[in-house]
């Protein structure tokens, strides 16, 4: 496991380079997850208006399937763009990734419904939704890679921007759904209301288009690439344990936001029978927290170390994870879901935080994007894309209102096993100078 290089001979950028790196690197991310997110929120009004069935369960299966088949082509998108990144810069793959994400939300938020095209539109839906995943593939390795090769010495600071702007994704996403369910009646929701976040997010793309069009190339990539660049992707050889422990790392972070943010909204009302704007208002408080939390422990990581902070992180989240939702079952009110949102927006912040520096601190530099993107886009594939419906399936099928509380429990338990193999592998194979461990 590799660090790259680390801070002597670079000089530390600006505050002005410091805003636009940060701001161009995040901005792909925040629109990926402010998409994914309403899509989920939207996801029964969207089943009725493209996978109408006679079965409203069926229906909302098909909804949330058609949510996880996007991910099935993240692996694609991550081994193209981020071999791309790797060979003619991070920027060019940001530039790339998000022109395509900007097309597929185009597509998602002009499509005409099933009453109008027939089959058409939600075959149309799923190609938008294949698009957005191969784009979005490459963006968290490339992005991340952007990020931390240009400060060494601040990479956990600088990486944890791409999870804070997931906090601020789900405070826009759910924000907007809490105004147009307590403005709008379900009518005008189902007749156009649910168009409206995808076009608001489009509003952000030309804008990260341009500034990423204008940055400059990362430092330890132009030095990277006066060396001779090897024949094979390296993070198919040499790079393959990184890989595993990496996805591995990937599992907890995804599962929390796919179940404790996506999901919750759908949850808390089909299940709890709390109502529709409440439910989304709570994620407000999960986003807030994450996007507030995730720079503070991402600079906390580049004082005491990135292990330390997510283990310690993903033993508690096992811990208490099913008291909490045991709680919530025989408790169902705002309160209490507030409380749970409240505690796993912290444990996400604490632990997505630190996680983006640790993974780029796994890959060399030759391998990172690729390694990052590859990592991520699987782990995410795993143990994210397809939790809302094998949640509601599980749900289903069994009548336990408890189903959250054990896939969390699984991937916490996942990720502590990865991060105990990441941290003894780090000591014994690299200098402590050059990692945060």
């Amino acid at each position: 496991m590799s660090s790259g290089i680390t801070g002597p001979g670079f000089a530390p950028p600006s505050k002005s380079a410091v805003r636009r790196i940060v701001f161009s690197s995040s901005i792909g991310n925040a629109l990926e997850w402010y998409d994914f997110l309403v899509y989920g929120f939207f996801a029964p009004v969207i089943a009725k208006l493209f996978f109408p069935v006679h079965d409203q369960w069926i229906s909302l299966l098909l909804a949330v399937g058609s949510f996880g088949v996007s991910f099935l082509t993240r692996p694609f998108g991550a081994i193209v763009l981020g071999l791309y990144a790797d060979r003619r810069g991070r920027r060019a793959s940001l530039t790339v990734s998000i022109l395509l994400m900007v097309l597929a939300t185009l597509m998602i938020a002009v499509m005409p419904t099933y009453s109008s095209i027939g089959l058409a539109a939600p075959i149309l839906v799923l190609l938008a939704r294949l698009v957005q995943g191969f784009a979005v593939g490459g963006e968290f390795g490339s992005a991340t890679a952007f990020m931390v090769e240009h400060s060494p010495n601040r990479r956990g600071y600088f990486a944890s921007w791409q999870f804070a702007s997931q906090g601020l994704a789900a405070i826009s996403a759910s924000a907007i759904g809490a105004l147009l369910n307590a403005w709008l009646s379900h009518d005008q929701i189902a007749a156009w209301g649910w168009r409206l976040p995808f076009a608001l997010g489009l509003l952000v793309g030309p804008v990260g288009y341009y500034i990423r069009r204008h940055l400059d190339e990362t430092p330890e990539f132009l030095l990277q690439k006066k060396q001779l660049a090897p024949a094979r992707a390296p993070v198919f050889d040499s790079q393959l344990a990184n890989l595993l422990v990496a996805v591995g790392i990937v599992a907890q972070s995804t599962v929390m936001v796919y179940v404790l943010q996506l999901y919750m909204p759908t949850y808390a009302v089909k299940e709890l029978g709390l109502s529709t704007a409440k439910s989304f208002g709570v994620v407000v408080l999960n986003g807030g927290l994450q996007f507030l939390l995730s720079p503070l422990m991402g600079a906390l990581s580049d004082r005491i170390g990135r292990i330390r902070i997510m283990l310690t992180t993903s033993i508690l989240m096992a811990v208490t994870i099913y008291p909490m939702f045991h709680w919530l079952r025989d408790h169902p009110t705002i309160g209490w879901l507030m409380a749970l949102m409240a505690l796993s927006g912290i444990f996400k912040a604490s632990y997505s935080g630190p996680m983006p520096a640790l993974m780029s601190e796994i890959f060399p530099t030759r391998a990172r994007s690729t390694g990052l993107s590859l990592a991520y886009s699987l782990g995410v594939t795993v143990f994210g894309g397809f939790a809302p419906f094998i949640v509601t399936w599980f749900i289903g099928v069994t009548g336990d209102k408890l189903a959250p509380s054990y896939y969390v429990l699984a991937a916490a338990v996942i990720s502590s096993i990865s991060l105990a193999v990441v941290g003894l592998a780090m000591r014994r194979r690299a200098p402590a100078s050059a990692l945060a461990v």
